[in-house]
């Protein structure tokens, strides 16, 4: 059965979750994003932006995406000549948001120069319940529900180690994740969830809610204790070369608490397996005399 299904995953997520099901020989085309895991490098990509961000700092790439979007126009294409080629049987996709992915709108579109019955499957997780969910919807439509089941399993058992490990400590500090730098993004939807099952509070955001903008004058208000710079899609390296452009701006000279860098690509920003990862990195930066870190090296670091 697993022959006859032929994968075109359009989110850097839903590709994750495809491998980690054994997929991998049914994922026909992924997105220019998906990077992860490394056996998927071969894949055809059938997407690619609108808009080259080589080189921009992330106030110019936030402004490049606000025109693109206030002109209507989009930050992603597919490629309908490459997706016609892979041929796909099945589409994973999302409609929550136009500067994840591309919309779903394009994907309906270029579906229907396929001429074919393609299903089309989206995915809109607001917190790590939908996230886990997404494992498996896509478990059961491509009837791997046994081990989409056995890693969610895993999953449970790892956010709960968690939790319980947290609860023996006495401070909940104040913990503010930082989805963008220039201008401010606090981490919205499931990134305030995964602050307080690490044992944090979160300093500004409420659990489902989006991503939104701040002023520095707001982030100074909410006092946090520690700063996690977990910007999207930028990997350890990426998000403190940006630091590091930004750190002698008022706020970051004034600034005396604790500032983490993560890889926000891999842990926080996709909506797939790793964001547990995530949630064990958030433990070892809150409580370091409770969880001995044994992520990835490249996972996080400490920069002041």
């Amino acid at each position: 059965m697993k022959a006859e299904i032929r994968i075109c995953s359009l989110l850097p997520s839903t590709t994750e979750i495809v491998c980690e099901l054994g997929l991998q020989k049914n994922l026909v085309g992924i997105t220019h994003e998906c990077d992860y895991p490394s056996e998927i490098l071969d894949v055809q990509v059938v997407t690619k932006s609108l808009i080259d961000h080589t080189g921009s700092t992330s106030s110019q790439i936030n402004t490049h995406i606000s025109e693109a979007l206030h002109k209507g126009s989009g930050i992603y294409a597919i490629d309908n000549e490459a997706l016609r080629r892979v041929d796909p049987t099945m589409i994973l996709t999302q409609e929550l948001c136009e500067v994840c992915a591309v919309s779903y709108t394009l994907v309906e579109e270029s579906v229907r120069t396929l001429g074919g019955d393609q299903k089309i499957l989206s995915f809109e997780p607001s917190n790590l319940a939908g996230i886990l969910d997404s494992i498996l919807q896509i478990g059961k439509q491509t009837n791997t529900k046994s081990k989409a089941s056995e890693i969610v399993d895993q999953s449970h058992s790892r956010l709960d180690f968690v939790k319980s490990e947290s609860l023996k400590s006495p401070k909940t500090p104040r913990v503010l994740g930082l989805e963008w730098l220039d201008p401010p993004f606090i981490g919205g939807h499931w990134v305030p969830e995964m602050i307080e099952i690490a044992g944090g509070t979160p300093a500004l955001g409420k659990r489902e809610e989006p991503s939104r903008q701040v002023s520095w004058e707001e982030v100074s208000k909410s006092s946090p204790e520690i700063i996690v710079l977990m910007v999207c899609g930028f990997d350890l390296a990426r998000t403190i070369e940006e630091f590091d452009l930004l750190k002698e701006s008022d706020f970051w000279k004034q600034y005396d608490g604790e500032i983490y860098a993560v890889d926000g690509s891999a842990y926080f920003s996709r909506p797939g397996p790793r964001i547990i990862d995530g949630v064990e990195i958030l433990a070892e930066i809150i409580n370091p005399n409770i969880f001995t870190r044994k992520t990835d090296a490249n996972g996080w670091k400490k920069i002041n």
